[in-house]
């Protein structure tokens, strides 16, 4: 198919396009003349991919070129695979001060909580570290989470993991197994997110009365934007 066609059935304009080739997020066609070039399925399937990471999960071009070189690489197995898409997709934490007794006791209570659950997570992780940085400023706030919540609330986590990791299929050509390892790490956590406000709404109805959806939006100077305050 040729650009414009490309350009059409992937919902893509052709400027937006030919950028993600000069950037190097999609393959170049197969030259048919000096001025044009082929291109298959396999294109199509990219830049479906890379406007999904783009505009929906809200990636960074230059951390989606890396997870699609990891995506290129055969020799890379899933779970590398995974954790180099989790770990570019994840925003890391701010660098706290180096005195900081909040962030000093959250770091000991995510490595006891590590250890207690028996999870198989490295000291590098990006999520590691919003642990701590959440755990540190709920403590600030006199409003610690309790043994018992952090446990809780790791229990959901790992079953949203199952499901997640169920989605991937070892027996999968490659190209698909590796889709779905990628969109997992980015757009599923879209969904989870998503799907748990709607169901502290509905909880917060139930529990404390009103009708669902009457929330109004913040409005005037400081309001939050719909492009959300935690991109890059």
């Amino acid at each position: 198919m040729r650009i414009s066609e490309l350009s059409e059935r992937s919902g893509v304009p052709v400027a937006t396009v030919k950028y993600y080739l000069r950037e190097e997020l999609l393959p170049k066609g197969e030259a048919v003349s000096a001025t044009q070039a082929r291109y298959t399925e396999e294109h199509l399937k990219r830049l479906r991919l890379v406007r999904a990471l783009a505009e929906v999960a809200e990636i960074p071009l230059g951390r989606i070129r890396a997870v699609l070189q990891a995506v290129d690489d055969p020799e890379l197995d899933l779970h590398t695979l995974l954790g180099v898409a989790q770990y570019a997709f994840t925003r890391p934490a701010a660098e706290p001060a180096a005195d900081d007794p909040a962030w000093q006791r959250a770091e000991r209570r995510t490595a006891e909580l590590l250890a207690e659950l028996g999870w198989q997570a490295g000291d590098a992780s990006p999520a590691r570290g919003r642990l701590v940085r959440a755990v540190a400023a709920l403590e600030r706030l006199d409003a610690p989470p309790s043994p018992e919540t952090l446990h809780g609330y790791a229990a959901a986590a790992h079953r949203t993991a199952e499901l997640d990791l169920d989605r991937v299929d070892p027996v999968m050509p490659r190209d698909e197994t590796v889709q779905r390892v990628v969109t997992t790490s980015a757009l599923m956590e879209q969904t989870l997110s998503a799907l748990r406000l709607l169901a502290q709404e509905d909880e917060s109805a139930r529990r404390f009365g009103g009708t669902p959806g009457r929330g109004s939006r913040p409005q005037g100077r400081g309001a939050p934007d719909d492009g959300g305050a935690d991109g890059d």
